[in-house]
């Protein structure tokens, strides 16, 4: 016995279960209200909702916020001035804070120092004067600096007493205070990555961009160059980049020198991502329409292409930061990076490359902290940034 229904009459509608009702999005039937609020969310908005859930990134990426805004009032947040010497205190240890003197609560505040010399090993050996207490200031008038380099200042967030020493990192070998040292190459070292991923940036979307989107012979002569690029050894290559650059040139071109070879080497798995994404997306609907419309290359490219995978291509730059202020950081060590009077954290961890140095003076390795940080911040946000790209997953 046949139960199927009959076959609807030639030109009859055929039968659904969709309703055919008009959709109302303020509807209470319609959706929940948090149904509603996802629905009618934005693009960025769903991004943030996903990138606050991962905590780590969040932390991390408030934590570089921090850092970066502190390279603006650099001179303000460092006790001393750049240059400032204490030939009385040379390679002298960090100093501890107290709280509290003979059991009294008497605020943050060290202890001085009377230092003897080891004829033996000549050695420098900082002993604590217990009854010399220092009471460290905050908000203060201290060693005079040019802010930027601009405007003639004083004030200082912490400073040592009058006629004392804060010294909470240590001293180097010609007595200058290494956390005033370590704050102030924050400023080189954390914008040396910003504006080296911005030539990157720069180069990787528009030769991958022309790559993936015309194909053909410029493809072939790109994935070429990308291979030759990649199959060098970064740091011998850099050496060699960073040896062309004259030994004449003043301290800011060397700056603007380094960040075009970290942009030169860099570019190349950018471009890759980009090829690989416009391969796919030139074949969508919405290209050929532009193309009938006759719109050019560069504005399908720019306009409709790009803009569809951005939100990847800032997660990727995010990650590629870190290597570059690794290849700074390792440039100024070598000595084939940024020179003096600029100070990066590379230039301070060149101090520490004698071993005797680091077995006596173990706190001339500090720089190396805020490298690891920073590191490990730029990557947690990129993880983040990369999850919170596609907020429907």
């Amino acid at each position: 016995m046949n139960t199927q229904s009959p076959l609807p009459a030639p030109g009859a509608p055929l039968q659904h279960y969709v309703s055919i009702a008009p959709f109302d999005l303020q509807s209470v039937e319609a959706m929940t209200p948090e149904q509603s609020k996802v629905f009618q969310a934005s693009q960025l908005r769903l991004m943030w909702w996903k990138f606050r859930r991962h905590r780590l990134a969040l932390v991390s990426g408030i934590f570089l916020a921090v850092l970066y805004f502190g390279i603006l009032i650099c001179e303000f947040l460092a006790p001393y001035n750049l240059h400032t010497r204490n030939m009385d205190y040379i390679y002298a240890p960090p100093q501890r804070v107290h709280l509290f003197h003979n059991g009294q609560f008497v605020g943050p505040f060290v202890y001085g120092r009377r230092m003897t010399l080891d004829m033996d090993t000549l050695k420098r050996n900082y002993v604590d004067k217990q009854d010399d207490v220092q009471r460290i200031r905050f908000f203060c008038k201290g060693d005079g600096y040019r802010f930027w380099g601009l405007i003639e200042g004083d004030r200082h967030f912490v400073c040592p007493a009058e006629n004392g020493q804060l010294f909470l990192a240590g001293t180097d070998r010609l007595g200058r205070d290494v956390l005033s040292r370590i704050i102030y190459g924050a400023r080189i070292s954390l914008t040396i990555g910003l504006v080296g991923i911005s030539f990157s940036f720069l180069l990787g979307i528009v030769i991958g961009g022309l790559a993936g989107y015309h194909g053909g012979i410029f493809d072939l002569i790109v994935q070429r160059i990308i291979e030759v690029l990649q199959s060098i050894p970064s740091i011998p290559l850099w050496m060699t980049l960073a040896a062309i650059m004259p030994i004449t040139w003043s301290p800011i071109l060397i700056y603007f020198g380094i960040t075009v070879i970290l942009g030169l080497l860099d570019w190349t798995g950018l471009a890759r991502a980009v090829r690989s994404k416009l391969l796919a997306l030139r074949e969508e609907d919405y290209v050929l329409a532009a193309q009938l419309m006759g719109a050019s290359s560069s504005r399908i490219i720019r306009r409709h292409l790009i803009p569809g995978f951005m939100s990847h291509l800032i997660a990727a730059a995010t990650i590629s930061i870190p290597g570059m202020i690794l290849g700074e950081t390792a440039l100024s060590f070598l000595g084939l990076g940024l020179r003096a009077p600029i100070t990066s954290w590379g230039i301070l961890l060149t101090e520490a490359r004698s071993v005797s140095v680091i077995a006596f003076y173990p706190w001339l390795l500090l720089p190396i902290l805020p490298v690891i940080l920073v590191i490990l911040a730029f990557n947690f946000l990129g993880d983040g940034l990369r999850d919170a790209a596609d907020p429907y997953k």
